[in-house]
């Protein structure tokens, strides 16, 4: 991947975050990363950098159950803005409803990954997600090539 890219992070709980954030590294991701704890709190920064036009190759990882605005409605936001819908946008959640999943794929996400409850399996599925990243080749978002 990119180092150029950075990685933003949207999940409330710290732990997760922490766990996260780690695991990439330790998969070899120097990408820079960038966290936040509610869905507003990177919709207000992703506004703020088009604003400026200064956004950034960014590849989203997101929480859905999160405060203020959800997942869901963060996802619905950059999908539906012409700057950021090739925005890559992971999911990585808790929740497992079938449903849920093809809502979130159906919205555009690009991959939907549960976090397993098991916190050597999260370790390695963060992990495995880094190994992941190393390899895909992500769009330019905005209109800069």
């Amino acid at each position: 991947m990119n180092k150029e890219l950075t990685i933003i992070l949207t999940e409330d709980d710290l732990g997760h975050a922490t766990l996260i954030k780690r695991n990439l590294k330790r998969a070899g991701l120097l990408n820079d990363i960038i966290h936040f704890t509610d869905g507003q709190q990177v919709l207000d920064f992703l506004e703020a950098e088009k604003k400026k036009k200064t956004l950034l190759p960014a590849l989203l990882l997101l929480d859905i159950k999160m405060p203020k605005v959800d997942g869901i409605e963060v996802l619905k936001t950059v999908k539906g803005d012409p700057s950021l819908k090739k925005m890559p946008v992971i999911m990585i959640t808790t929740t497992d409803d079938p449903r849920e999943i093809e809502r979130c794929h159906e919205l555009g996400c690009s991959n939907y990954i549960k976090k397993p409850i098991d916190y050597d399996k999260f370790v390695d599925a963060i992990r495995k997600l880094g190994l992941f990243l190393l390899v895909v080749e992500m769009p330019h978002i905005g209109s800069n090539p």
